[in-house]
């Protein structure tokens, strides 16, 4: 079985931290370097099909949760803290209600356990676009996404994923083929035949509609011992548009000791 690349800081009790679709560990930069002074070793893990970690032909949550216990196994982690956002707190889900030995804490940020309908369509249609053997510079990618992507910041985010190959040319980090032919599966809803005790923090963005009152009686069903806490002027990235109170509710909720 082939291992998560990621990137491990600090010293402390594991803290992992699982990136969303079309990102990657370094996406979790700053707060992990956050998380690492404040007394923790944290795990910043590229899932499969992302970032530096391997690419293979299949894609599912029941497969990324597998990947993580065998990371967690690999790494002698017997049990762990996690944070995951969007697809990573899809992937996080799927493991404690799998794995709940496994998980100390669970902080899942802007995502519920249900299904979500293929929403990704525009942006994938932007990288397929971008044309890897005639761009000759990111800013040539950049306009190429600006047809499809207006948000300046949703480009910069998915720009993060372009390097250069070769001298002359450029790929993306992401297996973008695979992604797109299994995006379905990004919205994949959870099992509902389970549950996971431990406690669990769910952070939603107060601009953001991916979790709405009416996702609460699933999400208290499937784990009962949860917090819901809402993150001030932040969208779906809440991480990145509010981090001073991500960090607030995330610090209040995490053991370090």
């Amino acid at each position: 079985m082939s291992l998560l690349h990621s990137k491990i800081i600090g010293k402390g009790k594991p803290l992992i931290i699982l990136h969303g679709f079309l990102g990657m560990s370094d996406n979790w930069k700053t707060l992990g370097n956050f998380y690492a002074e404040s007394g923790f070793e944290v795990h910043l893990v590229d899932q499969r099909n992302h970032g530096r970690s391997f690419h293979a032909e299949s894609f599912s949550y029941e497969l990324m949760s597998a990947d993580l216990l065998y990371y967690l196994q690999y790494h002698k982690i017997e049990r762990s803290q996690i944070i995951g956002h969007s697809m990573g707190g899809k992937t996080a889900m799927f493991f404690a209600l799998h794995n709940p030995e496994n998980v100390h804490k669970l902080i899942i940020a802007d995502i519920a356990p249900k299904y979500y309908s293929v929403h990704h369509q525009e942006i994938l249609e932007g990288l397929h676009s971008v044309n890897l053997n005639e761009i000759s510079s990111r800013k040539e990618a950049e306009e190429q996404l600006g047809l499809y992507i207006k948000d300046f910041g949703i480009r910069q985010f998915l720009l993060k994923n372009l390097y250069r190959k070769t001298r002359d040319s450029f790929d993306w980090r992401m297996n973008l083929p695979v992604l797109s032919a299994h995006v379905e599966e990004v919205g994949a809803s959870t099992p509902e035949d389970k549950e996971f005790k431990g406690e669990t923090l769910f952070l939603k963005g107060g601009k953001s509609n991916y979790l709405t009152m009416d996702d609460i009686p699933l999400i208290t069903k499937l784990f009962p011992n949860t917090t819901i806490e809402s993150i001030e002027n932040a969208g779906h990235w809440l991480h990145a548009e509010n981090p001073k109170q991500f960090i607030e509710f995330s610090m209040n909720f995490l053991d370090p000791s």
